[in-house]
Parts: C-alpha cells; sequence; structure tokens
C-alpha cells in the first residue's frame, strides 16, 4: 500500500535505494518526487536545520543518526544560507509536535516548501553501518504514490 491515514493525515510512502540494490522502505515526510545524490550521515543530536542548509551538503541526501529529527521545528535564525542545500533527508522518526519558543515552522513542511524529498521510519543505524562497511554508495529517494525500486535503481 502506498498511503495510508493516520487519525485524519494522509501518509504517503518512500524509498530509499542504494546503488547496490540495498532497499529502506518508509514513509515520505517531505515533497512528493525523487531525489539522488551520495548517501552520507550525520551523527548530530542537534541542528539538522544547519545541516540541511549548510552547502557542503549540496548533491548530497543527508541521514541524521539521531532517532528524533524535527522535534524543535524550524525558524530561520538556524539557517547557515538562505536556502537547503542537501538533495534529501533521511530520518529515523519525526515527532507529531515540534516544540520549542523559536519554531515558526514543523519539519515536514520546511522540506515540502523548500522541494526536499525526505523519508522516515527507517532503521538509521543499519543504513550508517552498511555505509561505513561498504563507502561511500549513492541513493534515490522515491516519495509518492508508487514509490519503485527499479525506477530509483536507475536513477
Amino acid at each position: 500500500m502506498s498511503e495510508y491515514s493516520l487519525e485524519g493525515v494522509l501518509i504517503k510512502s518512500a524509498l530509499l535505494v542504494l546503488e547496490d540494490g540495498t532497499q529502506f522502505h518508509g514513509r515520505a515526510i517531505g515533497a512528493t518526487g525523487s531525489a539522488v545524490g551520495e548517501v552520507v550521515f550525520n551523527t548530530s543530536m542537534t541542528g539538522y536545520q544547519e545541516i540541511l542548509t549548510d552547502p557542503s551538503y549540496s548533491r548530497q541526501i543527508v541521514t541524521l543518526t539521531y532517532p528524533h529529527i524535527g522535534n524543535v521545528g524550524t525558524n530561520e535564525a538556524d539557517e547557515e544560507s538562505s536556502q537547503v542545500h542537501a538533495q534529501g533527508l533521511v530520518i529515523r522518526d519525526l515527532p507529531l509536535i515540534a516544540s520549542n519558543f523559536r519554531n515558526t515552522e514543523d519539519l515536514s513542511s520546511y522540506l515540502k516548501r523548500h522541494n526536499i524529498v525526505a523519508i522516515a521510519d527507517i532503521d538509521t543505524r543499519k543504513l550508517t553501518r552498511l555505509l561505513r562497511e561498504k563507502g561511500a554508495q549513492n541513493g534515490c529517494i522515491i516519495a509518492g504514490d508508487s514509490p519503485d525500486a527499479k525506477l530509483a535503481l536507475e536513477k
């Protein structure tokens, strides 16, 4: 099933496929579409907005290993530049509520506004171990109605 409802909220499926064929199924939390780039990881516990807007992550799909990303929302003061440079985002868990006095927009809305494809609900520890053992790999996130592994691998 490519989408389902959770208390009235429509949830779309997403798929991350690495160039070696490894697949991670999750849920879409950003824009619908696809993102292709080198899959990298960052072990920071905070600063996800700074990471996304850091030009050094250009053309990369960033995996954040800390399990709860998005719990403080987003705000302009935490941006490293005027645009999101990361090609895509991979996280374990997106909290339902962003709570911080500086919060102006939840992470999912921020990603959609910046047209960033992102996936949640995957085992980021497993993905990080795989990247450490096998080295850098390109990957593709497909988010939307019918994520297709074959199509993702071709991209």
